[in-house]
């Protein structure tokens, strides 16, 4: 009877770690959507704009919502401009500007 107990706690003892293991990865796979569904947002906006010198910038968003702002733009106008547009953003809580002027 008590080696039935023991094997039984130990089947719940894996289920239990496991189900935690799948919601852990639950969690990153929301976060993950988040950042992303932010960059798409930055991205759109910034092509919205039809300045091809904005395609030239790179978007990559945190999990807390901080954006950072690489590539070039010709103009500091415009670095500003891609700036602005980030700032605007649902979802964006700070913005890193290293846009390189050219």
């Amino acid at each position: 009877m008590k080696l039935k107990a023991m094997v039984l706690g130990a089947f719940v003892a894996v289920g239990a770690a496991s189900a935690m293991s799948v919601m852990a990865d639950s969690a990153d796979v929301g976060v993950y959507v988040k950042d992303s569904v932010i960059t798409t947002k930055v991205k759109s906006k910034l092509a919205a704009k039809h300045m091809s010198t904005l395609t030239k910038i790179k978007v990559d968003t945190d999990k807390d919502g901080v954006v950072w702002l690489s590539g070039t733009a010709p103009t500091k106008d415009a670095s500003d401009l891609a700036e602005m547009i980030t700032k605007d953003t649902d979802g964006v809580r700070s913005v890193h500007n290293n846009i390189a002027v050219e």
